[in-house]
Order: structure tokens, then sequence, then C-alpha cells
């Protein structure tokens, strides 16, 4: 780990690490909770102090696990969660909201986000986002699974300008955000989040990945996470329950690609020449 952490800003000046902890399908086995809880300790310990969690995941055992995790170090993270879409109303959110914060453990989340688009109007979310930041029991709030469509349409509900970040699918095999999703987001230093970075590991099983990835002396995993880390205004965060694969997504910072090896990036996993479907998983 010779390379410091490079830093995302949000546009209130807050600063973030561009590679933090997933936590999707953690907490599902309470045998293995407290390994999880090690894992993301260690990438705390390792400068990677954003946690992503989710009220979705494992129905509440992942924010749980990471509740565990940040015991006595707080300050130091930066916690993102998420409130679905079917609770999702103004009274809903509400009431999410309390239930993350008492798994979790904190009287604060630094990122809420919205986990989709749904049922109920964005106006209300948003107007319980509003609510709860001023009452300080989020910091900040977003939205996750937003196309650009969807992101003009929350600009243009009342507080929607307030929206502090994006989460979507982004990794070297789904690059359809880079046509217009993601110019969008910069314009407006929004950062972009990326889930699934690794594309829940079909990227460490790619032949052509591997192969490039042999010939540089580095994982798959480290060449699909440095892909990422080259671009400006996006968060990673991967999820791993070991903190031997941690420390191995930390070294993927280290890792500076040239141009000719984007270029061959570019070859086996093109850019998109038009707008395209937002993916999720």
């Amino acid at each position: 780990m010779t390379q410091p952490m490079p830093q995302v800003r949000f546009e209130d000046g807050t600063q973030v690490p561009a590679l933090g902890l997933g936590t999707w399908h953690m907490g599902e086995s309470r045998k293995d909770a407290a390994a999880e809880a090690r894992a993301l300790q260690a990438g705390l310990d390792c400068g990677m102090t954003l946690i992503d969690t989710a009220e979705m995941y494992a129905n509440g055992g992942a924010e749980i696990v990471t509740g565990e995790a940040i015991k006595g170090r707080r300050d130091e993270v930066f916690i993102v969660s998420k409130v679905l879409p079917s609770n999702a109303s103004h009274k809903g959110t509400l009431a999410a909201c309390e239930a993350s914060l008492k798994r979790l453990g904190t009287d604060r989340i630094d990122l809420y986000l919205l986990h989709w688009p749904g049922r109920h109007p964005l106006r209300e979310t948003v107007a319980a986002f509003e609510e709860l930041r001023a009452s300080g029991k989020i910091v900040r709030w977003g939205v996750s699974n937003f196309d650009t469509l969807a992101m003009r349409q929350l600009s243009a509900v009342p507080g929607g300008e307030n929206c502090a970040a994006n989460q979507v699918l982004y990794n070297l095999s789904t690059r359809g955000i880079e046509f217009d999703l993601l110019p969008w987001m910069a314009e407006r230093t929004m950062p972009l989040m990326a889930y699934s970075p690794l594309d829940e590991g079909r990227l460490m099983r790619h032949p052509g990945l591997g192969k490039m990835a042999k010939t540089i002396g580095i994982t798959p995993a480290q060449l699909a996470l440095a892909f990422l880390l080259g671009r400006e205004n996006v968060i990673s965060i991967p999820k791993s329950s070991s903190p031997e694969r941690v420390l191995e997504n930390r070294a993927s910072v280290d890792i500076i690609l040239d141009g000719e090896q984007r270029a061959e990036l570019d070859r086996m996993f093109p850019p998109p020449r038009t707008r395209e479907p937002l993916a999720m998983i």
C-alpha cells in the first residue's frame, strides 16, 4: 500500500475514499457475522472508511454486522444505508431510518439513499429525507438505481436539488452509464457509487481479463477495481468477507493503468456508443 487512498468529493466539500466496503449478502448467517465484521474492520484499518449497507440486505442483518464493525470508531466511518421503495412514503421513510439507526447503533447516517424508484411519490420521500436531515439523523441523502431521466425528474421535485449521490451498477462489463449518466453527475459534483464493481465475481473468471492481469502481475479483481479507480467522481464498494481479500482490494489503489492498458480494456469491454437502459441487479 504505497499510494494514498484517492478521494471523491461531495458538493458540500466532504471527501470520502474512492474505494469503500460493500455489505450485500452479509448478515445472512449468524455464524459468519463475527468474521464479516472483522473483514469490515480490516478495511477501516487500511483507509477504506466508507461502508455501504441497506435495510434490505439480510432484512437488516448487514446493518447489524456494520454496527458491530464500527463500535468504538464511529467517527472514522462514513456510513451509507438505504430505504426500500416499499417503505419510502413520508411516514415510512422516517420509521425505516429510525430502525436502521437502531441496528447500526448510531445516531446518524452519513448518506441515506432511496434504494430504487418505487410507487411512493418522490416528493414524499424527499420531504422525509429533508426532515431527517434537518433533525441530524442523516447528514445527506441520495438515490440508487436512477437513470438520467429519473435524475432529471428528481431535480424537479421540491428539495430534489439536494440529492448528494446516486448508486448504480457499474463495472467493466456494464458501462452504459458512461454515455450520459456519469457525465451528468460529474457536472454537478455528484459522486456516483459503483455497486457490484466485480460483477458479482464474474469478472474474476473472465479469460481475457485474467490473461491481462497475469501479464501485469496482479489479480483480475485488482485490474477491474483499478479501472474504476481511474474514473473521477466514482466510489467503488466491493464486498468481501475475508480480511485477506479486503487487503487485496486495497492494493488495487497502487495500480495505475497506462493508456495502452486502458485501450486493451476498451477492446475487451467496449464503452457505450449510444444511450442504454440502466442495468440493475
